[in-house]
């Protein structure tokens, strides 16, 4: 052991001697120590750098180990993310491109029916507008309007429909029956197909229908469908048809192929009424009877006479006012003025002369110019109705029916 500490301290005596040649045990040590610490010192001093490299390559070393696999599966994950996100995207696109075209053309339905519906809106506010204004214009124009009829007693209004009747007279002298008929039949027949239709349609009807059955034996032993396609031209010609057939067989077989001159036994025909029979009774037998037509019964209560609407209650009440005498030519009267002066939608009321006679003056057209181009006939520079007017007649005759085309 002794040489082993001898062997031990030997190198540091040969290094570490002293100029005397003495050498030293502890010293050495105390050297030795020093040493160690000054070469620590050195290393701790001169190595860090490289103390610190190598440490913290063993720790990068250490962390990359562990930190590769980490770092490689967040970016799998976020590769396999982004692919789920790009494929979402995608499968996103093309049903947008898909649905685009369905949800434009639903746009655009929609759209439409906005734009229909708000075109639709304005059309109505346009049109409730326009009545508006309309309405407000017929208010503020009273002068197209009759004026207000004054209150008068029955005494007066009698007198002034008296006064009525003798201006229509004198306007009037030529007044009669405008249908064309030579004995009580034809003229049954002809007031029969003037319903609904003109008696100018009539009269150029029935040249050819008096041809053929002059007398009601004849007429009824007409086929219907013969009969139907000669009265075709006055319309509703099947009924008219059934009705001449039935009234000529019931004058053939209950009265011995004559037409009765009473209004008792009139009616009982076939398609004859109470007008038809006066107009018979007044015409073809001298019976004064009144004959509410159309005409007579708006131009009866245009004149207020009447205010009724029924034609049986206009009849009484005009009847209470004229005489029976008057009758019959009252009703001709009435009925030329209310064909050719006295319209139903505008009167020629600047052109009427018993204008200052009517308390319905202004319902009508009042300047005189332009209310002359409204009468109608003879008083209007045309043909009448009747194709052999009586004598007296200042207008000209009606023309024939034209004959029909010829087929090809």
């Amino acid at each position: 052991m002794g040489e082993q500490a001898s062997g031990g301290a030997s190198e540091p005596d040969k290094s570490n001697k002293s100029p005397s040649g003495v050498s030293s045990t502890r010293k050495p040590a105390l050297r030795k120590s020093g040493a160690s610490r000054s070469a620590a010192q050195d290393t701790n001093e001169a190595g860090p750098a490289s103390v610190r490299t190598a440490s913290a390559g063993k720790k990068a070393a250490v962390n990359e180990t562990p930190e590769k696999p980490v770092a490689a599966k967040k970016a799998v994950t976020k590769k396999a993310t982004a692919k789920k996100a790009a494929t979402k995207k995608t499968a996103t696109t093309k049903a947008a491109d898909r649905t685009a075209p369905a949800k434009k053309a639903a746009t655009k339905k929609t759209a439409a029916k906005k734009t229909a519906a708000k075109k639709a809106v304005a059309k109505k506010a346009v049109a409730k507008k326009t009545t508006a204004k309309k309405a407000a214009a017929k208010k503020t124009a009273p002068a197209k309007k009759a004026p207000a009829r004054k209150a008068e007693s029955r005494a007066a209004m009698v007198r002034r429909a008296h006064q009525i009747n003798d201006g229509l007279a004198e306007l009037y002298p030529y007044a009669h029956p405008e249908l064309d008929f030579s004995n009580p039949f034809e003229l049954l027949v002809a007031t029969v197909l003037s319903a609904q239709t003109t008696d100018l349609r009539v009269n150029q009807t029935t040249p050819r229908l008096f041809a053929v059955c002059p007398t009601p034996e004849d007429m009824a032993a007409m086929p219907p469908e013969e009969l139907e396609e000669l009265i075709r031209p006055t319309g509703f010609f099947r009924a008219k048809s059934k009705a001449l057939l039935g009234l000529s067989a019931a004058l053939r077989d209950r009265f011995g192929g004559e037409v009765p001159g009473r209004l008792e036994d009139l009616v009982t025909l076939p398609g004859v009424g109470r007008k038809t029979a006066n107009v018979v009774l007044g015409n073809a037998f001298g019976v004064p009877g009144i004959t509410v037509d159309t005409h007579f019964g708006r131009l009866a209560r245009r004149f207020g006479w009447t205010t009724e609407e029924d034609a049986v209650k206009v009849e009484a009440d005009v009847a209470a006012i004229f005489p029976e005498s008057e009758w019959t030519m009252l009703s001709h009267r009435v009925v030329f003025h209310g064909r050719r002066v006295c319209h139903s939608r505008k009167p020629a009321c600047g052109a009427c002369a018993i204008a200052p006679l009517c308390p319905s003056y202004g319902e009508g057209e009042t300047d005189p110019e332009k209310a002359r181009k409204l009468l109608k006939y003879e008083l209007g520079g045309q043909p009448g109705q009747r194709l052999k007017p009586p004598p007296d007649y200042p207008g000209k005759p009606a023309p024939p029916l034209a004959p029909p085309a010829a087929a090809s």
